[in-house]
């Protein structure tokens, strides 16, 4: 690594003072300090949330669980509300890498890195969940720009996400076995304005299906998944998998995925 020092906050208004003075946030590390290690990131200060209180948490508010950025996967995967309103989103904390991983993994780490293999994007996109910052809140179909690009300004801190409660959903992953980042993912949902079918993995960055979502809505069953033709000309390809394999993926994953709802 290169030198650099570090903060350690207690406040959310001292934590957003450091990020706006230039500070690289450390809400996890699981990303961070890899990079660092290899000397691809070179902070100079860095300011780590874990001390933070205020952002971690989960709560509900009316129709939507709130759950505090600096939340570990973990405790999403474990939390009995979770459970029991959005299972879909405790089992996709539950299977994010490995137990090193989910125990020191955060919520909003994964989000503001927005990864084209993570896993926590699907859900906010499948769920239309909504992203909570110092400064604004942000829906989830607007927040994720592209690899490794979201709409956060320079110093904005993700405080928390709140995701509403759908009838029901659930997310198949398959799994890339070295990193244990998702080949694909995707995250289907029923909501109350609909069917949101979020893929992960197989783009530039995380993106809905809007043919899945079409034919869902018209007939929820498997049959209809699998009447989707999926496109391969703009989905990624590599050692692991080519383009035309993860669209293949994408429908069998989403096959499953109403299967698995209508089970």
């Amino acid at each position: 690594m290169y030198p650099f020092t570090l903060e350690r906050p207690s406040t959310l208004a001292a934590a957003t003072q450091l990020a706006a003075n230039g500070a690289k946030v450390l809400a996890g590390g699981q990303t961070l300090l890899a990079a660092m290690k290899l000397r691809l990131s070179q902070p100079g200060q860095l300011a780590d949330l874990a001390g933070v209180k205020e952002l971690s948490g989960i709560c509900r508010d009316g129709n939507a669980l709130v759950i505090g950025a600096m939340t570990r996967h973990m405790d999403v995967a474990n939390h009995a509300d979770v459970k029991a309103l959005i299972p879909g989103l405790a089992d996709l904390a539950e299977h994010i890498g490995d137990r090193q991983v989910r125990a020191m993994g955060t919520l909003g780490g994964s989000v503001a890195n927005n990864d084209p293999a993570a896993c926590y994007p699907s859900a906010l996109l499948g769920l239309g969940a909504t992203v909570h910052t110092t400064s604004r809140k942000i829906a989830a179909d607007d927040f994720f720009l592209g690899m490794f690009r979201t709409a956060l300004a320079e110093g904005e801190l993700i405080t928390a996400v709140s995701f509403p409660i759908p009838k029901r959903a659930v997310y198949m992953k398959f799994v890339q076995p070295a990193s244990r980042f998702a080949l694909v993912g995707v995250f289907v949902a029923q909501t109350d304005a609909g069917v949101r079918v979020a893929i992960t993995g197989a783009g530039q960055g995380v993106f809905r299906h809007s043919g899945l979502e079409a034919a869902l809505n018209s007939s929820f069953t498997v049959a209809s998944a699998a009447g989707v033709a999926i496109d391969a000309s703009e989905l990624n390809a590599d050692i692991h998998a080519s383009a035309a394999y993860r669209a293949n993926l994408i429908s069998v994953q989403t096959q499953r995925a109403v299967a698995k709802l209508l089970g």
